[in-house]
């Protein structure tokens, strides 16, 4: 049991170096792109409901979706298919989880996460910040809950959708050939 116990401990070591900063030209492109694209969802909010103290158009989520797509637009969880897919399924469930199972919020969260983890890893669309979308769905506001499943078109599906364009076109102006996007689309 001692040496199952240590190896397993072992694990949690590590043993590699963290990466290199990235150069700045890449540190710079990643600003460019998560300002612009959560800028341009901030106005879309502002727009539509007049109150930047209403927020439901930018979810948090989008922050970390932000972070990947410009920060790592080469990453697998970073691809468009991940991106709306994963977001939109997420919400999907998030939403149904609330909506018709009934127990306390705390189950609910763990269910609205974990199932949206199986459906994004079955349907090849991983993206972390899905998890975050489908818990909001279930922890958000009574705004939230009562947009129900026209939640997963807005802000969820619009938001992303920017998200993508702004990554199309801004990870695609670097004239560096390592720096485009995206890798795939399905």
């Amino acid at each position: 049991m001692n040496k199952l116990l240590k190896i397993y401990f072992n694990k949690m070591r590590g043993g590699e170096k963290s990466p290199i900063r990235k150069p700045f030209s890449k540190i710079l492109w990643s600003f460019i792109g998560a300002f612009i694209g959560i800028y341009l969802i901030s106005v879309i909010n502002q727009f539509l409901y007049g109150d930047t103290q209403n927020t439901l158009f930018l979810v948090g989520s989008f922050g970390a979706s932000a972070v990947l797509i410009y920060g790592a637009p080469q990453a697998e969880f970073s691809q468009p298919r991940n991106l709306v897919g994963g977001h939109i399924i997420s919400a999907l469930v998030g939403v149904s989880v609330y909506k018709y199972l009934n127990f306390d919020v705390m189950v609910l969260s763990a269910l609205a996460v974990s199932l949206s983890t199986i459906l994004m890893h079955y349907t090849r669309t991983l993206h972390p910040p899905g998890g975050a979308t489908a818990l909001i769905a279930v922890i958000g506001s009574e705004r939230v809950h009562e947009a129900g499943y026209s939640f997963v078109v807005m802000p969820i599906a619009i938001g992303v959708v920017i998200l993508l364009l702004v990554a199309l076109f801004i990870n695609n102006l670097s004239s560096n050939p390592k720096r485009h996007y995206p890798r795939y689309w399905l």
